[in-house]
Protein backbone atom coordinates (compact mmCIF):
# COMPACT_ATOMS: atom_id res chain seq x y z
CA UNK A 1 0.00 0.00 0.00
CA UNK A 2 1.36 3.43 -0.99
CA UNK A 3 0.27 5.54 1.97
CA UNK A 4 1.40 8.87 0.54
CA UNK A 5 -0.49 8.23 -2.69
CA UNK A 6 -3.62 7.09 -0.86
CA UNK A 7 -3.67 10.19 1.33
CA UNK A 8 -3.24 12.52 -1.60
CA UNK A 9 -5.86 10.78 -3.72
CA UNK A 10 -8.47 10.67 -0.97
CA UNK A 11 -7.87 14.30 -0.04
CA UNK A 12 -8.49 15.42 -3.63
CA UNK A 13 -11.61 13.32 -4.02
CA UNK A 14 -13.15 14.40 -0.71
CA UNK A 15 -12.05 18.03 -0.59
CA UNK A 16 -15.30 19.54 -1.84
CA UNK A 17 -17.53 17.30 0.28
CA UNK A 18 -15.74 17.57 3.59
CA UNK A 19 -17.31 20.85 4.72
CA UNK A 20 -20.87 19.50 4.66
CA UNK A 21 -19.77 16.16 6.10
CA UNK A 22 -18.52 17.77 9.34
CA UNK A 23 -20.93 20.68 9.57
CA UNK A 24 -23.39 19.04 11.99
CA UNK A 25 -21.70 16.70 14.47
CA UNK A 26 -18.09 16.90 13.33
CA UNK A 27 -18.04 13.14 13.32
CA UNK A 28 -17.99 10.40 10.70
CA UNK A 29 -18.61 6.67 10.85
CA UNK A 30 -16.14 4.02 9.78
CA UNK A 31 -17.57 0.54 9.27
CA UNK A 32 -15.72 -2.40 7.78
CA UNK A 33 -18.98 -3.82 6.42
CA UNK A 34 -19.62 -0.73 4.30
CA UNK A 35 -22.52 0.62 6.34
CA UNK A 36 -20.71 3.81 7.38
CA UNK A 37 -19.25 6.83 5.62
CA UNK A 38 -16.00 4.95 4.98
CA UNK A 39 -14.85 1.33 5.06
CA UNK A 40 -11.24 2.02 6.07
CA UNK A 41 -9.68 4.22 8.72
CA UNK A 42 -7.13 5.66 6.33
CA UNK A 43 -9.85 6.91 3.99
CA UNK A 44 -11.61 8.56 6.92
CA UNK A 45 -8.40 10.16 8.20
CA UNK A 46 -7.71 11.58 4.73
CA UNK A 47 -11.18 13.16 4.66
CA UNK A 48 -10.67 15.13 7.87
CA UNK A 49 -9.74 18.79 7.18
CA UNK A 50 -6.13 19.64 7.97
CA UNK A 51 -5.20 21.74 11.01
CA UNK A 52 -8.77 21.90 12.29
CA UNK A 53 -9.56 23.92 15.39
CA UNK A 54 -12.36 21.60 16.57
CA UNK A 55 -12.29 17.91 17.35
CA UNK A 56 -13.45 15.38 14.75
CA UNK A 57 -14.61 11.97 15.97
CA UNK A 58 -14.14 8.88 13.84
CA UNK A 59 -16.76 6.48 15.19
CA UNK A 60 -15.27 3.08 14.44
CA UNK A 61 -17.86 0.32 14.36
CA UNK A 62 -17.09 -3.22 15.51
CA UNK A 63 -14.92 -5.06 13.02
CA UNK A 64 -11.33 -5.77 12.03
CA UNK A 65 -9.44 -3.01 10.23
CA UNK A 66 -6.13 -3.67 8.52
CA UNK A 67 -3.15 -1.38 8.98
CA UNK A 68 -1.09 0.50 8.39
CA UNK A 69 -2.93 3.62 9.51
CA UNK A 70 -1.15 6.98 9.64
CA UNK A 71 -2.53 10.11 11.32
CA UNK A 72 -0.29 12.83 9.83
CA UNK A 73 0.87 15.95 11.64
CA UNK A 74 -1.68 18.05 9.75
CA UNK A 75 -4.62 16.07 11.19
CA UNK A 76 -4.93 17.41 14.71
CA UNK A 77 -7.67 16.96 17.33
CA UNK A 78 -8.83 13.62 16.00
CA UNK A 79 -10.55 10.85 17.97
CA UNK A 80 -10.81 7.15 17.11
CA UNK A 81 -13.84 5.98 19.12
CA UNK A 82 -14.62 2.29 18.92
CA UNK A 83 -17.79 0.43 19.82
CA UNK A 84 -15.94 -1.92 22.16
CA UNK A 85 -12.27 -2.70 22.72
CA UNK A 86 -12.90 -6.42 22.35
CA UNK A 87 -14.67 -6.13 18.99
CA UNK A 88 -13.15 -3.02 17.39
CA UNK A 89 -9.68 -4.06 16.25
CA UNK A 90 -6.93 -2.43 14.18
CA UNK A 91 -4.48 -5.13 13.20
CA UNK A 92 -1.07 -5.30 11.51
CA UNK A 93 0.96 -8.42 10.76
CA UNK A 94 4.41 -7.07 9.90
CA UNK A 95 7.58 -6.18 11.79
CA UNK A 96 10.77 -4.30 10.89
CA UNK A 97 12.11 -7.32 9.01
CA UNK A 98 9.15 -7.31 6.63
CA UNK A 99 8.55 -5.05 3.61
CA UNK A 100 7.69 -1.52 4.73
CA UNK A 101 4.89 0.26 2.83
CA UNK A 102 5.88 3.36 0.87
CA UNK A 103 5.41 6.41 3.08
CA UNK A 104 5.44 4.42 6.33
CA UNK A 105 7.94 4.90 9.13
CA UNK A 106 10.97 2.62 9.20
CA UNK A 107 9.75 0.99 12.41
CA UNK A 108 6.80 -0.33 10.38
CA UNK A 109 4.06 0.38 12.96
CA UNK A 110 0.48 -0.75 12.53
CA UNK A 111 -0.80 2.68 13.60
CA UNK A 112 1.35 5.81 13.58
CA UNK A 113 0.00 8.85 15.42
CA UNK A 114 1.66 12.11 14.41
CA UNK A 115 -1.19 14.62 14.84
CA UNK A 116 -1.35 16.49 18.15
CA UNK A 117 -4.43 16.14 20.34
CA UNK A 118 -5.22 12.60 19.22
CA UNK A 119 -7.48 10.39 21.35
CA UNK A 120 -8.43 6.74 21.16
CA UNK A 121 -11.24 5.04 23.09
CA UNK A 122 -12.53 1.46 23.19
CA UNK A 123 -10.20 0.07 20.50
CA UNK A 124 -7.71 -2.80 20.25
CA UNK A 125 -4.45 -2.06 18.48
CA UNK A 126 -2.54 -5.25 17.74
CA UNK A 127 0.54 -6.51 15.94
CA UNK A 128 0.36 -10.21 15.07
CA UNK A 129 3.85 -10.69 13.59
CA UNK A 130 5.05 -12.53 16.71
CA UNK A 131 8.18 -12.73 18.84
CA UNK A 132 10.86 -12.50 16.19
CA UNK A 133 11.76 -8.82 15.93
CA UNK A 134 10.31 -5.37 16.53
CA UNK A 135 6.60 -5.48 15.74
CA UNK A 136 4.88 -2.22 16.69
CA UNK A 137 1.15 -2.06 17.20
CA UNK A 138 1.27 1.71 17.83
CA UNK A 139 3.84 4.46 17.47
CA UNK A 140 3.04 7.93 18.89
CA UNK A 141 5.00 11.00 17.81
CA UNK A 142 2.52 13.63 18.97
CA UNK A 143 1.64 15.82 21.94
CA UNK A 144 -1.43 15.80 24.22
CA UNK A 145 -2.44 12.27 23.27
CA UNK A 146 -4.95 10.19 25.27
CA UNK A 147 -5.72 6.47 25.11
CA UNK A 148 -8.70 5.36 27.20
CA UNK A 149 -9.97 1.80 27.67
CA UNK A 150 -7.83 0.48 24.83
CA UNK A 151 -5.89 -2.75 24.34
CA UNK A 152 -2.40 -2.76 22.81
CA UNK A 153 -1.18 -6.23 21.89
CA UNK A 154 2.13 -7.52 20.56
CA UNK A 155 5.44 -9.10 21.53
CA UNK A 156 8.52 -6.91 21.00
CA UNK A 157 8.12 -3.11 21.02
CA UNK A 158 4.32 -3.18 21.15
CA UNK A 159 4.01 0.53 22.00
CA UNK A 160 6.41 3.34 21.13
CA UNK A 161 5.63 6.52 23.09
CA UNK A 162 7.71 9.23 21.55
CA UNK A 163 8.12 12.97 20.98
CA UNK A 164 5.40 14.35 23.24
CA UNK A 165 3.07 13.89 26.20
CA UNK A 166 0.73 10.93 26.36
CA UNK A 167 -1.83 9.68 28.87
CA UNK A 168 -3.07 6.09 29.08
CA UNK A 169 -6.11 5.41 31.26
CA UNK A 170 -7.55 1.94 32.01
CA UNK A 171 -5.64 0.32 29.16
CA UNK A 172 -4.37 -3.24 28.75
CA UNK A 173 -0.86 -3.48 27.26
CA UNK A 174 1.02 -6.71 26.63
CA UNK A 175 4.32 -7.80 25.13
CA UNK A 176 7.70 -9.26 25.95
CA UNK A 177 10.83 -7.28 25.04
CA UNK A 178 10.74 -3.51 25.68
CA UNK A 179 7.03 -3.50 24.94
CA UNK A 180 6.65 0.09 26.19
CA UNK A 181 9.52 2.21 24.91
CA UNK A 182 10.58 5.59 23.54
CA UNK A 183 11.61 9.09 24.60
CA UNK A 184 8.16 10.54 25.31
CA UNK A 185 6.61 11.66 28.58
CA UNK A 186 3.82 9.21 29.38
CA UNK A 187 1.56 8.46 32.34
CA UNK A 188 -0.11 5.06 32.63
CA UNK A 189 -3.02 5.42 35.04
CA UNK A 190 -4.59 2.21 36.41
CA UNK A 191 -3.47 0.18 33.41
CA UNK A 192 -2.85 -3.57 33.18
CA UNK A 193 0.61 -4.53 31.92
CA UNK A 194 1.09 -8.16 30.95
CA UNK A 195 4.55 -9.62 30.29
CA UNK A 196 4.50 -12.49 27.83
CA UNK A 197 7.26 -14.99 28.63
CA UNK A 198 9.49 -12.50 30.40
CA UNK A 199 11.61 -9.76 28.90
CA UNK A 200 11.43 -6.09 29.84
CA UNK A 201 8.32 -4.04 30.51
CA UNK A 202 9.96 -0.73 29.57
CA UNK A 203 12.88 0.70 27.62
CA UNK A 204 12.92 4.45 28.13
CA UNK A 205 15.19 6.77 26.17
CA UNK A 206 14.31 9.90 28.11
CA UNK A 207 16.53 12.93 27.31
CA UNK A 208 18.48 14.14 30.36
CA UNK A 209 16.76 17.54 30.44
CA UNK A 210 13.31 16.02 30.98
CA UNK A 211 12.41 15.37 34.62
CA UNK A 212 10.02 12.53 33.74
CA UNK A 213 9.78 9.71 31.24
CA UNK A 214 7.29 6.91 31.96
CA UNK A 215 5.18 7.03 35.13
CA UNK A 216 2.95 4.13 36.15
CA UNK A 217 0.27 4.99 38.69
CA UNK A 218 -1.76 2.26 40.42
CA UNK A 219 -1.17 -0.22 37.61
CA UNK A 220 -1.39 -4.02 37.71
CA UNK A 221 1.51 -6.10 36.42
CA UNK A 222 0.99 -9.75 35.48
CA UNK A 223 3.01 -12.25 33.48
CA UNK A 224 3.28 -15.77 32.12
CA UNK A 225 5.85 -18.19 30.69
CA UNK A 226 4.04 -19.11 27.48
CA UNK A 227 6.31 -18.64 24.44
CA UNK A 228 5.33 -17.59 20.95
CA UNK A 229 5.33 -20.53 18.56
CA UNK A 230 6.44 -19.68 15.04
CA UNK A 231 3.75 -21.03 12.70
CA UNK A 232 6.45 -21.73 10.11
CA UNK A 233 8.63 -23.57 12.64
CA UNK A 234 11.65 -21.41 11.81
CA UNK A 235 12.08 -19.71 15.19
CA UNK A 236 12.45 -22.10 18.14
CA UNK A 237 10.23 -21.35 21.13
CA UNK A 238 12.06 -20.49 24.35
CA UNK A 239 10.36 -20.71 27.74
CA UNK A 240 11.67 -18.39 30.45
CA UNK A 241 10.63 -19.72 33.85
CA UNK A 242 9.20 -17.36 36.45
CA UNK A 243 10.37 -14.90 37.62
CA UNK A 244 11.24 -13.83 34.11
CA UNK A 245 10.68 -10.10 33.62
CA UNK A 246 12.48 -6.87 34.47
CA UNK A 247 10.60 -3.64 35.12
CA UNK A 248 12.83 -1.90 32.64
CA UNK A 249 16.19 -1.18 31.09
CA UNK A 250 17.56 2.12 29.79
CA UNK A 251 17.44 2.39 26.01
CA UNK A 252 19.46 5.57 26.54
CA UNK A 253 21.59 6.43 29.59
CA UNK A 254 19.09 8.82 31.22
CA UNK A 255 15.98 6.67 30.86
CA UNK A 256 13.37 7.64 33.44
CA UNK A 257 10.70 5.21 34.74
CA UNK A 258 8.68 5.21 37.98
CA UNK A 259 6.20 2.66 39.35
CA UNK A 260 3.99 4.10 42.09
CA UNK A 261 1.46 2.10 44.10
CA UNK A 262 1.38 -0.70 41.55
CA UNK A 263 0.54 -4.37 42.08
CA UNK A 264 3.36 -6.62 40.83
CA UNK A 265 3.04 -10.33 40.16
CA UNK A 266 5.60 -13.07 40.78
CA UNK A 267 6.96 -12.75 37.23
CA UNK A 268 9.03 -9.69 38.21
CA UNK A 269 12.65 -10.54 38.94
CA UNK A 270 13.80 -9.68 42.47
CA UNK A 271 16.45 -7.25 41.22
CA UNK A 272 13.73 -5.39 39.32
CA UNK A 273 15.86 -3.46 36.86
CA UNK A 274 18.54 -4.09 34.22
CA UNK A 275 21.42 -1.79 33.25
CA UNK A 276 21.33 -3.15 29.65
CA UNK A 277 24.79 -4.66 30.13
CA UNK A 278 26.42 -1.28 30.79
CA UNK A 279 27.49 -0.52 34.34
CA UNK A 280 27.92 3.16 33.42
CA UNK A 281 24.13 3.39 33.00
CA UNK A 282 23.74 2.82 36.72
CA UNK A 283 25.03 6.33 37.42
CA UNK A 284 22.61 8.05 35.03
CA UNK A 285 19.35 6.08 34.84
CA UNK A 286 16.37 7.37 36.79
CA UNK A 287 14.44 4.29 37.86
CA UNK A 288 12.21 4.61 40.92
CA UNK A 289 9.48 2.89 42.95
CA UNK A 290 7.10 3.72 45.77
CA UNK A 291 4.33 1.89 47.58
CA UNK A 292 4.20 -1.11 45.29
CA UNK A 293 2.69 -4.38 46.48
CA UNK A 294 2.62 -8.06 45.55
CA UNK A 295 5.14 -10.90 45.22
CA UNK A 296 7.10 -8.98 42.59
CA UNK A 297 8.11 -6.39 45.19
CA UNK A 298 11.28 -7.35 47.02
CA UNK A 299 12.97 -4.12 48.15
CA UNK A 300 15.87 -5.88 49.84
CA UNK A 301 16.86 -7.53 46.56
CA UNK A 302 16.34 -4.56 44.23
CA UNK A 303 19.42 -3.16 42.49
CA UNK A 304 21.12 -0.57 44.66
CA UNK A 305 21.15 2.05 41.92
CA UNK A 306 17.32 2.22 41.60
CA UNK A 307 15.67 4.86 43.79
CA UNK A 308 13.11 4.38 46.52
CA UNK A 309 10.91 7.46 46.49
CA UNK A 310 9.81 9.04 49.74
CA UNK A 311 6.12 9.50 50.47
CA UNK A 312 6.45 13.22 49.80
CA UNK A 313 8.25 12.67 46.49
CA UNK A 314 5.65 10.17 45.32
CA UNK A 315 2.76 12.45 46.28
CA UNK A 316 4.09 15.09 43.92
CA UNK A 317 4.09 12.72 40.95
CA UNK A 318 0.62 12.89 39.41
CA UNK A 319 -0.73 12.92 35.87
CA UNK A 320 -1.04 16.68 36.06
CA UNK A 321 2.43 17.40 37.45
CA UNK A 322 4.10 15.04 34.99
CA UNK A 323 2.22 16.14 31.87
CA UNK A 324 1.29 19.78 32.57
CA UNK A 325 4.06 21.34 30.47
CA UNK A 326 3.99 25.04 29.58
CA UNK A 327 0.31 24.92 28.60
CA UNK A 328 -0.83 23.44 31.95
CA UNK A 329 -2.39 20.37 30.34
CA UNK A 330 -4.43 18.25 32.75
CA UNK A 331 -5.30 15.03 30.90
CA UNK A 332 -6.83 13.10 33.80
CA UNK A 333 -10.39 14.12 32.99
CA UNK A 334 -10.13 14.10 29.18
CA UNK A 335 -11.47 10.57 28.54
CA UNK A 336 -14.70 11.49 30.33
CA UNK A 337 -15.38 14.60 28.27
Amino acid sequence: MNIAYALAACSLILFFGSASLFAAEKSITVAADGSGDFKTLQEAVAAVPAMGSERVILRVRAGIYEGPVVVPTSKTLMTFKGDNAQSTIITWGRNVKDPIPVGADGTNPGVHIRGDGFRAENITFRNTSGDHGQGLAVRVDADRVVFSNCRLLGWQDTLMVNKGRQYFKDCYIEGRVDFIYGDGIAVFDQCHLHSKNGGYVTAASTPPERPFGFVFLRCKLTGDAVPWVDPAGLTPATVWKLPNAHLGRPWRPYGSVAFIECEMGDHIKPEGWSNWGKTENEATTRFAEFGNTGPGVQPEQRVAWAKRLSKEEAANITAKTVLAGKDDWNPADEPAK
